[in-house]
């Protein structure tokens, strides 16, 4: 989740201190999403930052371990919220259990659970941003990055800056990771190719190149294709499912933005794929298997990798997911479908060169003996926190019941060609 105060300062800068700035608003908030994805999702870098993370995760991403939150507590402007017994307990008397634009995914396993999960968390998290004066809110999973397009300063403060007042709400289409090789261990860093949403591409363009860009999946995208959305902090905001805000109060006037995008890194290592092996306790039929997951391919890849062979997995994921086809890609790159992103992969480079990361990594060492002399009062302080978030999440008296949207995929070309 992501707290942004698009405040700025009319004060005249020099040159250096304008770079130092550009650096803190734009670079450093991108080096730490990409540095919280390293260290969930870690692996293949031989360096002090995955040296120090020995403890080994059955599910990759699913949950940070202890180190791994030292390090993310250590970032300054990172808060770190433990998913402990008393904050489900708290979530347990959330009103949105009484609320009917959520309830179609209550009490389901898998994908459901997690969904309902991230609304709680949305929820809670309005009134963090409330309480610390921040102005938008956005929510992303550790596998997905802002792309700021058409700002000057490729700068989400930039671009939500200049959003008009009278709009509540932004929405971001989504571009999709496109790996060339089976062997990528840093997404961020290691792939620039992406599949352009539907959204930023001619109507003709989309329909005339979707077999192509299909090849052969279920859908246009891998999985999902109706981005996220950035939200103002105000009085009755609420989550709307995982990718969209809504307000008790009143119907929120939201946009679309025509190039700013985020990147969506899905499937993008081998291992993502076969840490799906067994996930949730679903079966391999294809009813329970539906009842878990709420996309095809997330379906079909759960199937391969809890009843394939590693070879048979590694041969799947080479025909599905890995573009090695150089003719079609360059196709589908002069077409449009398909596009180059570059700023991610300098930016972090630039960032690992200069010793952030290590930097980082050093911090959390040195701080972690005072983080355990501190650990009752910080507790008592979350404890109270949470408790007055339960409170003002209650406050709001109006219901307004407009359905929470769950991923969705691109519109597929027999369903919609003539419309």
């Amino acid at each position: 989740m992501a707290f942004l105060s698009s405040s700025s300062s009319k004060q005249s800068l020099s040159s250096s201190s304008s770079s130092r700035l550009f650096l803190l608003v734009t670079l450093l908030p991108l080096s730490l999403a990409s540095f919280a994805f390293l260290l969930q999702w870690r692996g293949g870098i031989n360096d002090l930052v995955t040296k120090w993370f020995t403890d080994n995760q059955p599910f990759p991403g699913i949950a940070s371990s202890p180190n791994v939150s030292r390090v993310l507590e250590s970032i300054p402007g990172v808060k770190v919220i433990h998913r402990t017994k008393e904050l489900e307990e708290q979530q347990a008397k959330s009103r949105i259990w009484n609320e009917t634009w959520l309830e179609k995914f209550f009490y389901k396993p898998c994908n459901h659970e997690l969904f309902v999960k991230q609304n709680l968390n949305m929820e809670m998290a309005i009134t963090m941003a409330r309480d610390d004066g921040m102005d938008w809110i956005l929510h992303l999973d550790t596998d997905e990055l802002v792309h700021p397009s058409g700002t000057p300063e490729y700068s989400l403060r930039s671009l939500l800056r200049d959003v008009p007042e009278y709009v509540d709400s932004v929405i971001f289409t989504n571009y999709e990771s496109t790996v060339e090789r089976d062997d990528i261990k840093e997404p961020f860093s290691e792939v620039s190719m992406f599949k352009k949403n539907y959204e930023h591409l001619p109507r003709e363009v989309y329909f005339s190149s979707y077999k192509e860009a299909t090849r052969g999946n279920p859908n246009y995208f891998l999985t999902y294709a109706n981005g996220k959305s950035a939200a103002r902090i105000q009085d009755g905001l609420r989550p709307n499912g995982a990718h969209r805000w809504y307000n008790y109060n009143t119907i929120p006037n939201a946009i679309v933005l025509d190039e700013a995008a985020i990147l969506h890194y899905t499937y993008s290592r081998f291992s993502d794929l076969t840490s799906r092996r067994n996930r949730c306790g679903c079966k391999t039929n294809k009813e329970d298997v539906k009842r878990c997951f709420m996309l095809e391919f997330d379906r079909a890849a759960f199937i391969i990798a809890s009843s394939s062979t590693s070879e048979e997995m590694l041969q799947w994921y080479r025909e599905k997911v890995v573009w090695t086809d150089d003719k079609l890609k360059l196709k589908l790159l002069r077409r449009g479908v398909l596009t180059r992103i570059y700023e991610p992969m300098v930016i972090i480079q630039e960032l690992r060169e200069a010793g952030v990361f290590t930097s980082v990594v050093n911090s959390a060492h040195m701080s972690i003996s005072m983080n355990r002399n501190n650990n009752s009062s910080t507790s008592n302080i979350t404890k109270e926190s949470s408790q007055a978030t339960t409170r003002k999440i209650l406050e709001f008296n109006l219901d307004n019941e407009s359905q929470a949207v769950p991923p969705q995929s691109p519109p597929i070309l027999e369903s919609t060609h003539n419309v």
